[in-house]
């Protein structure tokens, strides 16, 4: 028997009285007292502050007081602060559509003041004294203060109960209401910062270079272990630092990009850095990074949200690429050869080590990398005039770090007592190569070097033999019968929009009825997978990113085994020519610090190390 359902009553439209509009709002702006603060730091930064000096009590829930010495707001201005939509930053859509500023929205004072106690005090330079507002009366009042605005917010969400129940310990709000006043503090390295909290200062940030203020806020091995980004495409420049695949970390909590200033969560920014290391990171190892993107503020919009920290490009592919091929760049020179930082080239002019190192670079000659044979053994041992890596890759940044521009030098060149991998000495267990320099003692994998140099060796090859298009085509091999599988309707548009980007990773994939797509033809070195499963993480890929990042990786991965098939096997005895000819290949070839699996491929012991094993000098 269906039961009856009562007729619903008809409610009548009505409008909501502005206290509730204010606390929905709020609801966007305001989640926590970390909203709160970034939305008050944004506001000093915005009025010219170069101090600013946040205080806290349980965490910020009980008082929130920002305080800056930037510009101040006048004295018949006070009341229109607390308005809704009242903002001195915008006044048309073509303001809007080029922010240049923090905050524009007009909605955090107002959102703030609607579920907390707010009071508002300022003093501009030409004011005889400060005045206090009160927000929840609107009483205005002379105060004491210096020129610059205070901002004080008590007990948060105490007129919306529920709200304040949502909310963590004392320590965990306090915890991200730093995280806060960090993320303003790597973008802003210009002004100081100062956190208190019950009374006790628990941060501080004096001003300094953009350099210092990240060693301050991250930590000196952040300078230690990363290289400098400095990348210009267009009108995008990129800067920062970039962590060495060794700082990787298991969560991806030390990531910061910033775009124009502003902190951004943006996964065109994330995807573009985590593809750089690629080829360099073993596993789901999460790399670390401050990055920061300029652009011209037009092509860039940032009111998507109330909380500005999402952005949308006019173009996205163009930032992903600037972004990418700064990382790439900065990570490209070896550590080890960092003083002289070229493309691969002579590892030695020496006919003898000339010959070893042909001997066991034999195996990878084998090889057909998509159909192109790399017949000539030559390729592999270019001796000749030293070729500088910013003229060999395109786009490259006018100024690189110093690490990577102190020498014009081949390393090949130099006295042997300065080669950075060093001279070597021994072999162990026919595994490690053992090599003496000015530090200490370098071990070499030498497996995991090899694969390295056979694969970007591959790469250029491969790059070289591209067509007009600028990428290779993976030969493919027909299905004696084609495969079928129901596709969903994003699959099926894709596959409509990425015909040829298939095609050049070796797919044929074609409609078999309106909700069914056939595979046809696979990649030949994958003919003996699952030809289903492979299609659809393909066209997942594409749909997701673009078609040219898919390529790559997928023709990445197939060179990635090829090379390490053709790297020289552990157990094969080198002679000490090999091993030296090995060690300068690796100085003057790009990422040779890592292997494509992102494994290391040498570590450094210094004296001092090898002295603390041995207790010398205790």
């Amino acid at each position: 028997m269906n039961a009856v359902l009562a007729p619903v009553p008809r409610r009548p439209i009505r409008e909501l009285p502005d206290e509730l509009i204010s606390q929905i709002a709020a609801g966007e702006v305001v989640e926590r007292p970390a909203s709160v603060v970034r939305e008050l730091v944004d506001n000093a930064l915005d009025a010219g502050a170069r101090q600013v000096t946040v205080r806290l009590l349980a965490g910020g829930v009980r008082l929130i007081s920002v305080e800056d010495d930037g510009c101040g707001i006048p004295q018949e201005e006070l009341p229109s602060a607390l308005k809704r939509h009242a903002t001195s930053k915008i006044s048309s859509l073509a303001d809007l559509e080029s922010v240049g500023t923090m905050g524009f929205r007009g909605e955090a004072l107002a959102a703030i003041s609607s579920v907390s106690e707010l009071n508002l005090l300022s003093r501009t330079a030409d004011q005889a004294s400060a005045f206090m507002l009160e927000g929840r009366t609107g009483e205005l009042r002379p105060a004491a203060r210096a020129t610059g605005t205070t901002v004080e917010v008590k007990e948060l969400f105490f007129s919306t109960p529920a709200r304040r129940k949502f909310l963590k310990t004392d320590a965990t709000e306090l915890a991200h209401c730093i995280e806060a006043v960090r993320r303003h503090a790597l973008a802003r390295p210009d002004a100081g910062f100062a956190i208190w909290h019950e009374g006790k200062l628990v941060e501080q940030w004096r001003p300094a270079t953009r350099e210092q203020r990240l060693a301050d806020v991250l930590g000196s091995e952040l300078l230690e272990q990363s290289v400098a980004v400095e990348y210009s495409a267009g009108t995008i420049r990129v800067t920062g630092r970039a962590g060495i695949p060794d700082a990787a970390r298991s969560r991806a909590d030390q990531q910061f990009a910033y775009v124009n200033g502003r902190y951004v969560r943006d996964k065109v920014l994330t995807h573009a850095a985590r593809s750089a290391y690629e080829d360099v990171l073993h596993g789901q190892r999460q790399p670390v990074y401050a990055l920061y993107v300029e652009i011209d503020p037009a092509r860039v919009d940032v009111n998507v949200h109330p909380t500005k920290i999402e952005v949308r490009f006019r173009d996205s592919r163009e930032v992903h690429q600037a972004v990418r091929h700064a990382v790439e760049y900065a990570l490209a020179a070896p550590r080890a050869g960092a003083a002289a930082a070229l493309v691969p080239a002579a590892a030695s002019g020496s006919e003898p080590a000339r010959q070893a190192f042909m001997a066991w670079a034999q195996p990878a000659m084998d090889l057909q990398p998509a159909g192109h044979r790399v017949s000539d053994l030559s390729a592999l041992w270019q001796p000749g005039p030293p070729v500088r890596l910013e003229s060999a890759l395109p786009q490259a940044p006018d100024n690189r770090s110093s690490e990577a521009s102190t020498s014009s030098a081949r390393t090949s060149d130099l006295p042997a007592g300065d080669w950075p991998l060093g001279r070597a000495i021994a072999q162990l267990q026919g595994i490690y190569i053992l090599a003496e320099n000015n530090q200490g003692l370098v071990i070499v994998d030498m497996h995991a070097a090899h694969e390295r140099i056979v694969y970007e060796r591959l790469k250029r090859q491969m790059d070289s033999s591209a067509g007009g298009e600028g990428v290779s085509r993976l030969s493919s091999q027909p299905l004696l019968i084609p495969a079928t599988f129901a596709a969903t309707p994003q699959e099926i548009a894709t596959t409509e929009a990425s015909g040829a980007a298939l095609s050049t990773l070796g797919l044929e994939i074609t409609p078999f009825s309106p909700k069914t797509l056939a595979v046809r033809a696979v990649p030949t070195s994958l003919a003996q997978g699952d030809a289903v499963e492979l299609a659809r993480s393909v066209l997942a890929e594409l749909a997701q990113h673009d078609a040219s990042t898919v390529i790559e990786r997928a023709q990445n991965e197939l060179l990635g085994t090829m090379a390490c098939h053709g790297a020289v096997r552990a157990n094969r005895k080198l002679t000490l020519d090999e091993m030296n000819a090995l060690l300068r290949q690796m100085e003057e070839t790009e990422r040779s610090d890592q292997c494509n699996h992102g494994r290391p491929t040498w570590r450094q012991l210094t004296v001092r190390e090898l002295d603390a094993l041995f207790m010398r000098g205790r």
